[in-house]
């Protein structure tokens, strides 16, 4: 072992002293808190001390002051080689996790828009054409690899550790243009602009969200969704649905009518745009009457004027529909977090009428195979085939 420095550290940190009285004192048998009283640290501080610097050449752990000592000026070299530098295998899962292709149920690649080169600056993806990747966000990639890999303690990485790789010139581990493909397509954290919504004349008492089940609030029983557009330009929207219980997203198709761009707008004429109430009744009559009947109990939406045939949808699907607080997006946590991850693939200030049902299906299949942190890191349709499974075989416990 090469030799230790006795020299006295700024207080921050434990000294050589410190570390001699933590050894006698637990050689004594005291404990945590009685020995950070003694030394006037904090007992976490001693804790991991404990932890960390302890002797395991023995089998066991062991404190042992020069050990100590050894161990913290080992760890406290810098500089340090990054982990994703020195680890092929957890760097190709890392940037296998970070780019990839967006493909349809049947694993063909689907193309998307063609988007513009990488200039190695910060983007603005909010009025340009992104590439179409199934990128998980740093955070998935940690969790997920601890899923992945239980037995290899030389697979773990922290999220903040990929952003680094990513942002700090110098780290090196990761491809740069690796950037785009992360959800916000930023390079600085940033916060996001939240849209406020119009209260409108047809949500009626009964359809106000006070009045909507409580078995809905507290997402334990699976079939209760929450709805909302996404609008580009050229009057063009999707349609999102999102079930609260397993996060699984339905990208609703909204394709221009006949006769739009070829003659000026009509004042209360009927809307090409695609997503008037009656478009917008029979599109969301179609992707909901797809799920069982026990799957589709109710649907919470914004004020938006689109819904405003919500009676006639109950009626068609037997879904009941309720409506928000005007100005209460947050009244949708579910559905307004996916609109966020759905505008990776949907920017602002682009044409979203282009797109097919199939290529929107393609995209909803990316989303839903993404794990999520408040599934411990289960896919959305992880969950969302397991409540097939109970609905399909009551009183019969699912199992992973």
């Amino acid at each position: 072992m090469p030799p230790i420095s006795l020299a006295e550290p700024t207080g921050r940190y434990l000294s050589f002293e410190e570390r001699e009285d933590i050894a006698i004192l637990r050689a004594k048998g005291t404990g945590v808190r009685q020995i950070a009283r003694a030394l006037g640290r904090d007992a976490g501080t001693i804790s991991r001390e404990l932890r960390r610097n302890a002797a395991t050449r023995g089998g066991k752990q062991e404190y042992r002051a020069s050990v100590a000592q050894w161990k913290a000026q080992q760890a406290a070299k810098r500089p340090k080689a990054a982990k994703l530098v020195t680890n092929d295998r957890l760097r190709e899962y890392v940037q296998e996790r970070l780019d990839g292709t967006v493909r349809l149920a049947d694993g063909t690649a689907v193309a998307g828009p063609d988007a513009a080169e990488w200039k190695g600056r910060k983007m603005k993806p909010h009025r340009a054409d992104r590439r179409w990747v199934t990128a998980w966000s740093p955070q998935q990639i940690s969790h997920r690899v601890r899923l992945d890999f239980p037995d290899d303690e030389s697979m773990r990485i922290s999220h903040e550790a990929i952003y680094q790789a990513l942002f700090i010139q110098g780290r090196g581990a990761l491809k740069r243009e690796l950037v785009a493909c992360l959800r916000t397509g930023r390079a600085l954290r940033e916060p996001r602009a939240r849209t406020r919504n119009k209260p409108q004349g047809h949500v009626t008492a009964d359809v106000v969200l006070s009045e909507r089940p409580a078995e809905a609030a507290d997402r334990a029983v699976p079939g209760h969704w929450e709805g909302d557009l996404i609008i580009g330009t050229g009057r063009s929207a999707i349609g999102t649905l999102v079930e609260r219980s397993s996060r699984s997203t339905l990208l609703v198709h909204l394709p221009r009518l006949e006769g739009w761009g070829e003659r000026p707008p009509v004042k209360n004429g009927p809307s090409l745009g695609g997503y008037d109430a009656a478009a917008m009744n029979a599109a969301l009559t179609a992707s909901m009457t797809r799920l069982p009947e026990q799957l589709r109990k109710t649907l919470t939406w914004d004020r938006g004027k689109e819904l405003s045939g919500h009676a006639q949808f109950a009626l068609e699907t037997g879904t009941k529909v309720f409506f928000a607080d005007p100005h209460s997006p947050w009244q949708r946590p579910t559905n307004e977090n996916t609109n966020g991850l759905l505008r990776q693939y949907f920017p602002k200030g682009t044409d979203l009428a282009r797109w097919s049902a199939e290529e929107l299906d393609a995209v909803a299949l990316a989303i839903n195979n993404r794990p999520r942190k408040v599934l411990d890191w289960k896919t959305p349709a992880e969950v969302f085939a397991e409540q097939l499974r109970s609905i399909r075989q009551p009183g019969v416990a699912t199992t992973d």
